[in-house]
């Protein structure tokens, strides 16, 4: 096989950067790539077609149109921004017949066969906006259609509707049944309905003499609501807001009641600000017939404007309620837009527009505040290289990155029992498996150690207790995947469970002081050895087929990678009068001995580990330099030579071969999925640029190094170590 030749002279870094210059670099540039931004709030309307758990798009045209008739059909239409052109995989279920078009051409027509069956549709997306268009038939045996993602994990993507009267809001838009068939298919070229029939759902609109809060929530005697704007004022002279209040009505500017009127009548309000942006919120009481308010800002250098950037209203208000008015709000504890109040009728409620449809938190950014495994390890690196090296201003990104989710844990559940799906914390909000809860809960407990962090005390338990109590296990108690991410990966044990679990639990001990959760890590990874741990060459298989009841004998450098990571985060908190200390400690020098002896000729281990013809990859060879370092620096290894110069040559090779003097990472293998044979890892598992299964690693292997020389420096004295 021909080597990947992705390192030439004008990426390779001068010998002459120190390890501190090469892991800031590496830093910020993804800090740099990947900055810190809020989620995006959007409006979903009232609608009938929502997500289901695997973020697919549900169209029940039956109970939406019970007197549909055989050949009637029902067009649905939708829009999905794209960053660059790709290709993408859509999963179609068929309840009947269904045709799919894609930006104005047609690309998927059902058969009778394929009815009530998942298509998977590998879609070529466009850059910027792609239309989609599901004609949906009435047949003999049904009528309906699932459609969206065929990747939910990693790409929970969402659709937009294509109306520019609510540009911005998300879901679907549809029309009445009908005969004919659409006489325009909407496509790149719409810039409105160009269609002669009528989509739904309608836009409610309100009557002027109807309070915008009867009309969100109906007569609620004894009730109030909130209504939040912002004035941004650019003068000092007194603003003017004169309007009417249907009810008994409280004003707070910037938390503090300035007016407060008893019953409905009109209202005339001076009130001098500071030059800046000001919270105006209103506490609205219901009256007798009706309640809520009009109110206009009479003043020329002044404007409402809505508290948060929202897409889907042209209202500068949002609202939320009703409460009982013997309830003590403290409103600005729900003016973060990551918390769900309860009121005393137990009804979870969120801010929405004033036509009564819910703001939703959306995740779009591309990895900031994003929850899952790589991520996890990522942070891991870039915490220890900022507390390494005094760079507080890295340690709150890492922070808020993570609260970003943690912040929006209850949020998110909320969000999915509303819609289906949650528009963030995908994997949070639905832990099924290891990946989805354990690497990321364990950077979030080392983070919640700098600063307390916003419900990661309760995800710390949601964690526990999955990891403890519903993982599936085998009648040994080992972890296993029962049910995979795909049906293929069903009754499958990985090497990658074992850091998808470890970490997590030794930290979880020490934030509980329950040493049971250590005891069970120790407990994993010698079941894990005697299942996967490959005596002749000292190295683990990849994965164990439960059901064939044999392991894959693949020696995938990343998934012993993983186990030899989790094995070293065992042992820096292992007392050594447990009752496996000495068994651990015996399988990570025989493990590390194994791995030692495939190194590669450049310092670098292989894609596949005893394949030298396969790719040299990044991040299996940073967790070996991760593992060997701490074992020098922790007395583990007894002959220390030769993983330092092991050490030495690995770091050598990823800082003259995999990083650029951008901070780039090459070479990072790409998640995998699983195979019997070495062909798949070696010819169909890609490395990719700046890959997170990456970065974190190599930022934890250049930090171990460092900290190893400083503990050998009389043992090593004047290494050159590029």
């Amino acid at each position: 096989m021909k080597q990947f030749n992705y390192f030439s002279k004008e990426i390779s870094m001068s010998h002459s950067h120190n390890i501190e210059d090469i892991l800031l670099t590496v830093a910020q540039r993804y800090i740099g790539t990947n900055p810190s931004r809020p989620p995006e709030y959007r409006v979903t309307r009232k609608n009938a077609i929502k997500k289901d758990q695997h973020h697919r798009y549900l169209f029940p045209v039956l109970e939406m149109y019970p007197e549909i008739q055989p050949g009637q059909k029902v067009y649905a239409w939708a829009k999905l921004w794209a960053e660059e052109d790709h290709t993408f995989p859509f999963l179609l279920t068929c309840l009947g017949p269904v045709r799919l078009y894609h930006n104005g051409v047609k690309r998927f027509g059902s058969t009778h066969e394929e009815e009530s069956s998942d298509i998977r549709l590998s879609l070529d997306l466009v850059k910027g906006w792609n239309h989609f268009v599901l004609e949906i038939e009435k047949g003999l045996h049904g009528c309906g259609a699932v459609f969206g993602t065929g990747n939910r994990k990693n790409y929970p993507y969402h659709f937009f509707s294509p109306s520019l009267d609510r540009d911005g809001e998300e879901g679907w838009i549809y029309t009445l049944p009908m005969e004919e068939t659409l006489d325009v298919i909407p496509s790149l070229s719409c810039r409105e309905f160009s269609t002669s029939c009528n989509w739904f759902p309608k836009r409610t609109r309100l009557s002027e003499n109807d309070g915008q809060l009867a009309n969100i929530y109906g007569l609620k005697k004894g009730y109030s609501a909130y209504a939040w704007t912002k004035i941004e004022c650019c003068s000092l002279e007194p603003l003017i807001l004169k309007g009417k209040t249907y009810g008994p009505l409280k004003l707070f500017v910037n938390g503090k009641k300035l007016f407060q009127y008893e019953e409905q009548g009109e209202m005339d309000i001076s009130v001098t600000v500071p030059i800046g942006l000001h919270d105006v919120v209103i506490e609205s009481e219901c009256g007798n017939h009706n309640w809520g308010f009009t109110l206009k800002l009479i003043s020329d250098h002044a404007e409402f404007q809505l508290p948060h950037d929202v897409k889907g209203t042209s209202s500068p208000w949002l609202y939320l309620g009703p409460f009982s008015k013997d309830e003590t709000i403290k409103i600005s504890d729900y003016m973060s837009m990551d918390t769900v109040a309860i009121n005393k009728d137990r009804e979870s409620l969120f801010w929405c527009s004033d036509n009564g449809d819910n703001v939703r938190a959306f995740l779009e950014n591309p990895l900031f505040g994003k929850w899952n495994y790589p991520l996890g390890v990522t942070l891991y690196g870039l915490l220890e290289v900022a507390k390494e090296f005094s760079k507080p201003e890295v340690i709150d990104y890492v922070l808020n990155h993570i609260e970003f989710a943690t912040s929006r844990y209850e949020y998110s559940k909320w969000d999915q029992k509303q819609y289906g799906a949650a528009g963030v914390n995908n994997q949070l909000s639905d832990i099924d498996s290891l990946d989805d809860c354990g690497s990321f809960g364990a950077v979030m407990l080392l983070a919640n150690k700098q600063r307390p962090l916003k419900g990661a005390g309760k995800i710390a338990e949601t964690i526990a207790d999955y990891i403890m109590n519903q993982q599936s296990r085998l009648e040994d108690g080992a972890l296993y995947r029962q049910i995979g991410v795909s049906r293929k990966m069903d009754n499958t044990m990985w090497c990658d469970d074992m850091y998808m679990s470890v970490p997590f639990l030794l930290r979880y001990a020490e934030l509980t002081k329950d040493g049971s959760y250590v005891d069970e890590a120790a407990r994993q990874l010698l079941l894990y050895k005697n299942y996967l741990y490959i005596e002749e060459n000292q190295l683990m298989s990849h994965v164990y087929h439960v059901k064939e009841k044999k392991p894959t004998l693949t020696t995938w450098g990343r998934g012993n990678g993983w186990v030899l990571f989790s094995l070293t985060e065992l042992l820096k908190v292992l007392p050594e009068h447990h009752e496996h200390y000495q068994e651990i400690l015996a399988f990570y020098r025989q493990f590390a001995e194994g791995c030692l002896k495939v190194q590669g000729s450049h310092g670098l281990w292989h894609q596949v580990l005893t394949d030298p013809e396969s790719y040299e990859e990044s991040s299996c060879t940073s967790m070996f330099i991760y593992a060997f370092a701490n074992g020098v620096r922790f007395g583990w290894i007894d002959d220390k030579e030769p993983y330092i110069q092991a050490i030495l040559s690995g770091w050598k090779g990823l800082t003259e071969r995999t990083i650029d003097k951008q901070g780039n990472v090459y070479g990072v293998c790409q998640g995998s999925s699983y195979s019997f044979s070495n062909f798949y890892y070696k010819h169909e598992l890609p490395w990719k640029l700046n890959d997170t299964h990456g970065i974190g690693i190599v930022l934890l292997a250049g930090t171990e190094t460092m900290r190893m020389l400083k503990s050998q420096v009389k043992l090593v004295g004047n290494v050159n170590i590029g």
